[in-house]
């Protein structure tokens, strides 16, 4: 077991074991290692200002895959064993980047606030995270768009920025391996992975203490040891909360190592998604056998929040605008909750029983969920949609899914699941039993959304009025029975 953090930052190795190891990223960044450029804005990873790309060690490539975060809600100790480059770290012999040559060519960079946190991200695209599978072809518009959707620019300079994108090189960007020698920092990574990390310092709050179990049964034995404790994984909603003096984190046990806890497979045609997996994970290993979970997974947060939000996180915290959840609801998937007693199995719409509210006992550790797939030669469809002000980086008006089994062009099974038009994500049972024996076409789920619309109880809130929410319901439906009905037949051509 080790008593401090050790994380290497633009190539330089670093231990920490006092109170800097319950500082978010930036903080350590600019106040203790007084690298500035890393800009803090909104404090709440939303703007992309303070980006960074943070390498863990991959275990198919054995190798470092970095990825690009939000450092302003991101802790430090979620830092251990990872590689964190800053912008500074993108140019180490002082010599400007093709990136950020680019970024200066095309007078991408205006008040500069913003530019840093661009660069970071820019440079993460060419590191493999953006959506080309071609290494050696220049960002086309779609993937900068996409790959810059989580960084915002005051100045409104996005043309000349993805201009710049688009105007570098990929074979004149030196990746990070040549930066800096992966080889020490890889072995030393390898080296302190099976082991666990337990340490206690005194805060600015008082004392604090912090553990990171290596293996689910450490986690679930801390667990009943701590019922109190936090648990982070992701972290990317407890980094807001602290940022905004809303939370104290005193007491946390870190589920960053747990081994296989970010584990993403298909199995007896169920995806099994560890609750440590980050969205970017699940997109990646689950996109293929459900991609219209991932296609409304693209306006979840940004790239930068879906490289660090986990899917354990996104159902614990309750939220009944969680985007994931009316997918979850109508594919009927189940929860495991782990503790000392053993394993305990719960459908996803018993697990939430009112407004913030879990069947989670104390001493529980939410270890993954699993999702029946979708059986198309089976005649089952699905049909996801999320309503918000803006296409990326906002919450849900209202998110539906709508799920159907269809025999020669009429329902035979129905599952309509709604977020933001009640304390919980709500099924509406009522327009699923009107729905059987209807053809599937707009006109019939427009009719049945007129029964959905009398069963759900929206709010009014600076999000949308209760009349916009229930409107939405039923053209929500009549839009899915427009697509659906369109993709099957496509699908019988």
């Amino acid at each position: 077991m080790r008593d401090s953090l050790v994380l290497f930052l633009n190539g330089r190795r670093h231990e920490i074991a006092d109170a800097w190891a319950a500082a978010t990223l930036a903080e350590w960044l600019r106040e203790r290692q007084g690298l500035t450029a890393t800009k803090v804005v909104c404090s709440e990873g939303d703007c992309g200002a303070c980006s960074v790309l943070v390498g863990r060690l991959d275990a198919a490539s054995e190798g470092l895959v970095y990825r690009a975060i939000d450092s302003c809600i991101a802790f430090l100790y979620q830092l251990d064993r990872t590689h964190v480059v800053t912008v500074e770290g993108l140019s180490p012999g002082g010599e400007l980047s093709p990136v950020q040559e680019a970024m200066v060519a095309c007078h991408g960079s205006q008040c500069g606030f913003c530019t840093p946190g661009f660069v970071a991200t820019l440079h993460g695209l060419f590191e493999g995270d953006g959506v080309s599978a071609d290494a050696d072809a220049p960002l086309a518009d779609e993937e900068l768009r996409y790959g810059l959707s989580g960084n915002l620019c005051r100045c409104t300079g996005y043309v000349q920025i993805l201009e710049a994108g688009q105007a570098v090189d990929p074979a004149a960007v030196k990746r990070i391996g040549e930066l800096y020698d992966p080889r020490p920092i890889v072995a030393k990574f390898a080296q302190l992975a099976a082991t666990g990390v337990a340490f206690e310092f005194e805060g600015p709050e008082g004392p604090c203490r912090v553990s990171l179990p290596a293996a689910l049964d450490e986690a679930v034995a801390e667990r009943a040891n701590r019922p109190d404790a936090r648990l982070i994984c992701g972290g990317t909603d407890l980094g807001v909360q602290r940022n905004h003096g809303r939370v104290q984190l005193r007491d946390v046990i870190c589920l960053a190592h747990v081994a296989e806890f970010d584990r993403v497979v298909v199995e007896d045609d169920q995806l099994i998604l560890g609750a440590g997996a980050t969205w970017r994970g699940g997109e990646r290993g689950g996109g293929e056998q459900l991609p219209e979970l991932w296609r409304i997974l693209t306006r979840f947060g940004s790239p930068q929040i879906r490289n660090m939000g986990t899917v354990g996180g996104n159902l614990v915290n309750a939220s009944p605008i969680a985007d994931s959840l009316p997918a979850f609801y109508v594919l009927e998937a189940t929860v495991h909750l782990a503790s000392l007693r053993g394993v305990r199995t719960v459908p996803i719409a018993q697990f939430y029983l009112g407004y913030k509210k879990l069947d989670l006992k104390p001493d529980e550790l939410l270890t993954e969920v699993r999702v029946p797939l979708p059986r198309v030669e089976r005649g089952e469809l699905l049909r996801l949609d999320k309503v918000s002000k803006r296409r990326d980086m906002d919450i849900s008006t209202v998110a539906s899914a709508v799920w159907l089994r269809v025999e020669d062009d009429v329902i035979a099974e129905a599952r309509f699941a709604f977020g933001g038009v009640g304390p919980v994500v709500l099924r509406c049972r009522q327009a699923e039993a009107a729905a059987i024996g209807r053809p599937l076409c707009e006109e019939s789920l427009r009719t049945v959304g007129g029964v959905a619309r009398r069963e759900v109880t929206p709010i009014s809130d600076v999000r949308g009025g209760e009349a916009y929410r229930s409107q939405l319901v039923e053209n929500l439906l009549a839009k899915a029975g427009r697509e659906l009905a369109l993709a099957l037949a496509l699908t019988e051509a």
